[in-house]
């Protein structure tokens, strides 16, 4: 302590740091309070703020119908896709010419095999049984109509198409009581994603080896051992002019895909090799050509309005083998083409260009 500095001074003096220093802190606190109370950020300005001015009014001419623009016009989809759960119904559709069963499907939001399987009394599971002015029944979702049978139990009945019985319970459209799931027999129900197999119409892989089957499935079956001629290169070309489908695409119903091809167009061999099948088919196939490749390849040539080969003919890959028809099972003019490969179908988009 100075000489002459009171006791008091100096105890002043030794404490004026801390109280000092509890007053900012206390200060500091105040303020982060208010800033949170008012929800202001740290650092946010003080200064208030300006009310924007009120935009000026616009005075707009009045509105005429002369003036008016010519209206909009709008259009139907008439293949506007159905989404699923949008209706609980199954509707009646009238088959038009040009139509298939793949072509329906997509249209409605389904697979093609819900269209077979909604509909056996009226296909029996051929897409090509399909004929302009008949009905079809159009399910909302995928899966399978069914009439109820006398004797038939939930449990069966799911597990012969692959589901199970609160699917069928639950679906809003069968109107099924969980309390009391009597079902009269002749009701017909929706099987939501059931499944069941095909039956399968086709003619048979025929082997120019042994080409003996006659007229068994038509007047365009050959007789005879075709061993020798030509023989594949083993790649495709395509058996058309368009590269596009018209009516069904390759699915399980359906082993082939439907090529555009008009009335009288030019209908190519897609490989080099033998005719086994050359004429009209009893199997709803119309005027067909198989052709053997020589290679464990076949490819069979559908709805011909004309056939321009015969049996045991060798042909080269372009070669012309007939002209694209509607002749059959046939909705409109198109090429059914099938390739087969060992006695298997094969995908015809794996192996066209």
């Amino acid at each position: 302590m100075k000489k002459g500095q009171p006791r008091s001074a100096s105890k002043i003096g030794g404490i004026l740091p801390y109280i000092l220093a509890g007053l900012v802190l206390v200060i500091a606190s105040w303020t982060v309070w208010q800033n949170v109370r008012v929800g202001r950020e740290p650092g946010m300005s003080d200064a208030p703020t300006s009310t924007p001015e009120a935009p000026a009014a616009l005075e707009l001419p009045a509105f005429s119908v002369a003036d008016a623009p010519a209206r909009i016009v709008r259009r139907s989809n008439l293949t506007t896709t159905l989404s699923e759960g949008s209706r609980l119904e199954v509707i009646r559709y009238t088959v038009q010419t040009g139509d298939s069963v793949f072509g329906i499907a997509d249209a409605f939001g389904l697979t093609p095999e819900t269209i077979l399987w909604g509909n056996y009394e009226e296909l029996q599971d051929d897409p090509h049984s399909l004929r302009p002015g008949i009905e079809l029944n159009v399910l909302p979702v995928d899966g399978i109509y069914y009439q109820w049978q006398e004797g038939d139990e939930l449990e069966g009945v799911a597990a012969s198409f692959d589901t199970d019985m609160d699917a069928i319970m639950s679906w809003p459209g069968n109107s099924i009581d969980p309390a009391d799931p009597a079902i009269e027999p002749g009701t017909w129900i929706v099987i939501p994603d059931g499944q069941r197999e095909f039956q399968q119409w086709l003619v048979p892989t025929i082997a120019r080896g042994s080409a003996g089957v006659g007229t068994a499935y038509g007047a365009g079956g050959c007789v005879g051992d075709f061993s020798g001629g030509a023989v594949g290169t083993g790649g495709f070309i395509w058996p058309a002019s368009n590269h596009y489908i018209s009516g069904n695409d390759y699915w399980s119903g359906h082993l082939a895909i439907d090529i555009a091809a008009g009335l009288g167009a030019s209908i190519w061999a897609a490989d080099s090799g033998v005719v086994v099948y050359a004429g009209w088919s009893n199997n709803g196939y119309g005027n067909m050509v198989m052709l053997d490749h020589g290679n464990g390849w076949q490819t069979l040539y559908a709805h011909l309005s004309s056939v321009n080969v015969g049996c045991g003919q060798s042909v080269g890959q372009g070669q012309l083998i007939g002209l694209g028809g509607s002749t059959g099972n046939s909705t409109g003019p198109h090429l059914h083409f099938e390739t087969r490969f060992e006695g298997g179908f094969v995908n015809p988009w794996y192996v066209l260009p």
